[in-house]
């Protein structure tokens, strides 16, 4: 996308897509492709050559979504790992970003790199490096070996730019990319200093055995065989209410890890409206604070929570003649931000952009969806209260 010039066209933009990115686009009019400008955004590709499990081997052009933190760096680097859609639905799978995730990882000073793993977007074919076999005779073994060969190309191709320091990297991933990060664990690969697994797995089926996947126990034993490679420090998270997993079997899958000799703190949070699979997307407020303590731990504190500022007493919260911003914008986002139930929060942009955001991590996405343009962005206002300081 390229970079927008006229105020009124960006505000439209930033707010539009709050509710066009949780939304299925028409047919007729499907929705713009997103970049996160500030973030600066970008797709490189580098050759990979993977396996299926029946031994047939491609060689394609691995494609990443890159997201930067301000200055050159050279920057620690997150490798960020996408799940898969059950049966056709992979098919539709686009290009994978988690720019909301990726924003606090890059607020912490990281590089983000975001493969879409051959077989996914541009390479969907007939040729899929993650067929595990049947539900009664899975092989795991050429699933994981095929997806950290992508994750470990992904690094090889950080260590050849100057803004990356590619000897402190971590790995992390949701549903199949959290299976991503612990396959990548077990191979002991150079700088890797630690995993994080949201909601790994795989099995799955939340439409035909929602919370029974398939043959669980299987992907026990490989886990806890891989285990005995692994030697850095992991973080498993998971939500009470998963449809794809339940609520045991992640446990049993930890509970193998750790008996075979790796080293995974584990957390089950409550569970969130609708599917606890999403809970890396929907349920922000909670696992944040988690994953900043095992940062911390790896040396990485760096503030990168958005909290919410105090209340100011600069105008009443339903006056919306003190919003700094054109009529436009005004009547187009903060107008339908005061008709919106709470949590929700409004950023305003130094160039005169907006963004609004409603429901989990609403300050961080506020300002997220207002700063894709690359400009400077406040808070407004938060729930029933403006916490704008004044010019």
């Amino acid at each position: 996308m390229q970079a927008l010039t006229r105020h009124s066209h960006l505000a439209w933009v930033l707010g539009a897509l709050l509710f066009a990115l949780g939304a299925p686009a028409s047919a007729q009019t499907p929705a713009p492709e997103v970049w996160a400008q500030d973030m600066r955004e970008a797709v490189q590709r580098t050759p990979v050559t993977v396996a299926d499990m029946f031994g047939r081997e491609e060689t394609r052009q691995l494609p990443i979504t890159v997201f930067r933190p301000a200055g050159d760096g050279p920057h620690p680097l997150v490798v960020f790992n996408h799940g898969r859609a059950v049966g056709d639905k992979r098919a539709t799978q686009g290009r994978a970003r988690y720019e909301h995730a990726v924003r606090y990882l890059v607020a912490k000073g990281f590089v983000v790199m975001v493969p879409t793993r051959i077989g996914y977007w541009e390479t969907f074919s007939d040729f899929d490096p993650e067929q595990s076999g049947t539900c009664r005779q899975r092989n795991f073994a050429p699933v994981h070996r095929a997806v950290s060969d992508q994750v470990l190309a992904t690094v090889a191709h950080a260590r050849t730019l100057s803004y990356v320091d590619a000897s402190r990297w971590i790995v992390a991933g949701q549903s199949v990319g959290g299976l991503t990060a612990v396959a990548t664990v077990s191979r002991q690969p150079a700088g890797l200093l630690a995993g994080i697994n949201f909601s790994g797995g795989s099995g799955g089926n939340p439409d035909a055995n929602p919370g029974s996947p398939c043959s669980p126990e299987a992907l026990e034993r490989h886990w806890a065989a891989l285990a005995k490679s692994a030697q850095v420090p992991m973080l498993w998270l998971y939500w009470r209410g998963d449809l794809y997993w339940g609520d045991e079997v992640p446990r049993q899958w930890h509970q193998a890890w750790v008996g075979g000799g790796g080293r995974a703190e584990f957390h089950q949070l409550a569970p969130i409206k609708g599917d606890g699979h999403l809970g890396l997307d929907r349920d922000m407020d909670h696992w944040l604070p988690v994953v900043d303590a095992f940062l911390a731990k790896l040396g990485f504190t760096q503030p990168a929570i958005q909290r919410r500022p105090p209340a100011t007493d600069w105008a009443e919260v339903d006056d919306d003649s003190r919003v700094p911003l054109s009529a436009r914008a005004r009547a187009d986002g903060y107008r339908k931000f005061l008709a919106a139930d709470a949590p929700r929060a409004f950023a305003i942009g130094s160039k005169g952009g907006w963004g609004y955001a409603t429901g989990d991590y609403v300050t961080g996405r506020a300002l997220g969806f207002c700063q894709r343009s690359g400009q400077t962005c406040q808070l407004y206002a938060v729930d029933d209260d403006v916490v704008w300081p004044g010019q």
